[in-house]
């Protein structure tokens, strides 16, 4: 873009569109694969794309939570948006099953360096008591966020059992991160929402997040059906006006039932 931010997202072999005058930003998307097949497919489909190579590694198959090829690909995925701040370039980082329904740029705090979605938002965005979820972030290029995503990936060796998320949750609060002045804001679920904490008015809605969801399955499933709600809003301004519109997300479903077993599996592990 004119202010040198590119926009992000990273897809394996295991959707702009539709949203309102969210079309223009594709020009501006890199998507970013980690293996051969989901390189050769999205040449297929869009302009630019990078395949992000790790050598004696392949992740082409669907990596579990927590798994080790799974800590090996969001690690990667650190290591490489920091290199993309030290080339000079700003960037949106998107998950892929993130969708787009509104510009979030208006949004953003133009005076922050480093701002990121939450699964749980408490209503302070200068709170770091806040639950991130780093799969949405606005980074600009500077000195401090280029010395933070240094630290972050080296953080990795210091919580070895962690994702980056996780660390990102430990870091905030460290002398480092405080010492260099890093001005971090989280973003407000009523525009960034998720299946967590879900954005309930559709009026507001920038983005929508299918966290807290386990299983590939049941994430295309919600998606969907995100995008059918998303749909009817939009034929709602057939009869009546955007302020009167009274419908919400039906979501999540399927996620509904695999975020219970995600917080089940994680009180297990913290009280073991």
């Amino acid at each position: 873009m004119d202010n040198n931010t590119v926009i992000i997202t990273s897809l394996n072999e295991a959707c702009f569109q539709i949203g309102n005058q969210t079309k223009r930003f594709l020009k501006h998307l890199v998507v970013v694969t980690v293996d051969q097949k989901a390189y050769a497919r999205c040449l297929r489909l869009h302009p630019h794309c990078y395949n992000l190579n790790t050598d004696g590694m392949d992740f082409s198959e669907e990596a579990g939570f927590m798994t080790a090829d799974y800590l090996k690909i969001v690690w990667r995925k650190i290591d490489f948006l920091g290199k993309v701040l030290d080339l000079g370039y700003s960037f949106v980082f998107t998950d892929a099953d993130i969708m787009w329904f509104r510009d979030p740029f208006s949004q953003f705090d133009k005076d922050a360096d480093f701002q990121t979605s939450c699964d749980f938002f408490n209503g302070n965005p200068s709170d770091l008591r806040n639950q991130p979820n780093t799969g949405f972030s606005y980074v600009k290029s500077n000195e401090k966020t280029i010395q933070l995503y240094k630290f972050w990936y080296k953080s990795r060796m210091t919580y070895p059992d962690l994702h980056d998320q996780d660390v990102f949750n430990k870091i905030k609060f460290d002398p480092f991160v405080q010492n260099i002045g890093l001005g971090i804001r989280f973003l407000d679920t009523a525009y960034f929402g998720g299946f967590c904490h879900p954005s309930r008015d559709l009026n507001k809605a920038c983005t929508m997040h299918a966290n807290c969801c386990v299983g590939l399955e049941n994430k295309v499933h919600d998606l969907g059906v995100m995008l059918d709600d998303w749909r009817k809003y939009i034929k709602s301004f057939v009869n009546q006006t955007r302020g009167e519109y009274k419908g919400s997300w039906t979501v999540p479903q399927l996620c509904r039932y695999s975020s219970i077993l995600l917080a089940r599996i994680i009180l297990l592990v913290l009280f073991r």
